[in-house]
């Protein structure tokens, strides 16, 4: 197989992650005949320091004329810490989201028996978690219309949703829970929003559809509260944009670490693979982010996008087996023994060859 991956390392630790996906990767070529052609593009601040944009057309098009995209992290404190930035490194997330059509966000939650006391939740609670959260990513109140009044003393952001919108990532969601559990949650504000209640509506009507899926409705709150107290009770969630972007990351203490979890965002043409955490740049240069949810995510692209399972799960496997034998960045390890993130590639790189 010959396949052709953007790479858009981006910001803080972003490019150092990315170089060990990349280098795990080819080390999956090798082991199985493929040809993986990495090609590089900017984006984020590093982009807008360069030229103004965080998401140029240049960038663009190399996207939409690759076979998928590996993605690092954005974002920069003085950004951050500038509200009156007139262009910021996550415009370019949007802008790229929006361009590429990536309307369905993947994002898994699970735990390793290894890591289980790295989580501040008991171990009785979260042990055996293995949930996924779909969340509508190119719509809602992060692209619907928004500015100041009364000479800047209000502002305003606005929430819409199509019904197209929520079919097309309802069935993302219906399709996904049909190959696990079969059991699916559409997490909603219907007690009060009418986005919400239009969701709901939706779901309820595509539910005949799919006779052997569970369907489930959960406010938005309590979602919140039961991630914490029950999240083994999940299978399937699907919800919207500013909901699904909480939860995710309150999801993400499950495991221990945001360091471990990839991600999915696909569209019905192009595809995105990212890492959750962030660009993380007190760490920049350092040598020591954990690369372990970027190469998850070149897990996931080989599975998603490539069809590539046997390759895919031999580097879940590897995963597995370097944070069981203790060969982890500093953030995972229980003692004074730690490696850095360019050992932990290499290690990750061994476990492949020797399987």
């Amino acid at each position: 197989m010959r396949k052709k991956i953007a790479v858009l390392p981006g910001d803080g630790i972003g490019p150092e992650v990315i170089r060990e996906a990349i280098k795990v990767c080819n080390t999956i070529g090798d082991k199985f005949k493929h040809t993986f052609i990495f090609e590089e593009g900017i984006v984020g601040a590093a982009s807008i320091f360069k030229n103004g944009d965080p998401y140029p057309e240049e960038t663009h098009n190399l996207c939409v004329n690759s076979d998928s995209v590996l993605f690092g992290a954005i974002g920069l404190p003085e950004f951050d810490n500038n509200p009156s930035a007139k262009v910021r490194p996550e415009q370019g997330l949007l802008k790229m989201r929006k361009k590429l059509g990536l309307f369905a966000n993947i994002r898994p939650t699970f735990t390793f028996d290894s890591l289980v006391v790295n989580s501040p939740l008991k171990k009785s609670k979260i042990d055996g978690t293995d949930l996924i959260f779909v969340r509508e990513l190119t719509g809602g109140i992060y692209f619907g219309k928004r500015g100041r009044k009364n000479n800047g003393e209000s502002a305003f952001d606005t929430c819409e949703y199509d019904r197209d919108e929520i079919i097309r990532l309802a069935k993302k969601g219906f399709e996904i829970a049909d190959k696990r559990k079969k059991k699916l949650c559409c997490v909603d504000k219907a007690n009060v929003l009418e986005t919400s209640r239009l969701w709901r509506e939706t779901i309820q009507t595509m539910e005949k559809d799919y006779p052997s899926i569970e369907v489930s409705y959960e406010l938005v709150d309590a979602v919140a509260m039961r991630l914490i107290q029950s999240p083994k009770n999940y299978d399937v969630l699907i919800t919207e944009n500013l909901f699904g972007d909480i939860l995710t990351d309150e999801a993400s203490v499950i495991s221990g670490s945001m360091g471990l979890m990839p991600s999915a965002s696909i569209g019905e043409v192009n595809s995105l693979y990212e890492p959750i955490h962030g660009s993380f740049p007190e760490a920049t240069a350092k040598n020591i982010a954990n690369p372990l949810a970027t190469i998850l995510s070149a897990a996931m692209m080989l599975e998603m996008s490539f069809n590539l399972k046997v390759e895919s799960d031999l580097i879940k496997k590897s995963v597995e087996k370097s944070i069981r034998e203790g060969f982890v960045t500093k953030d995972l390890s229980s003692f004074h023994v730690f490696f850095s993130t360019s050992e932990v590639g290499d290690k990750i790189c061994d476990y492949i060859k020797s399987s």
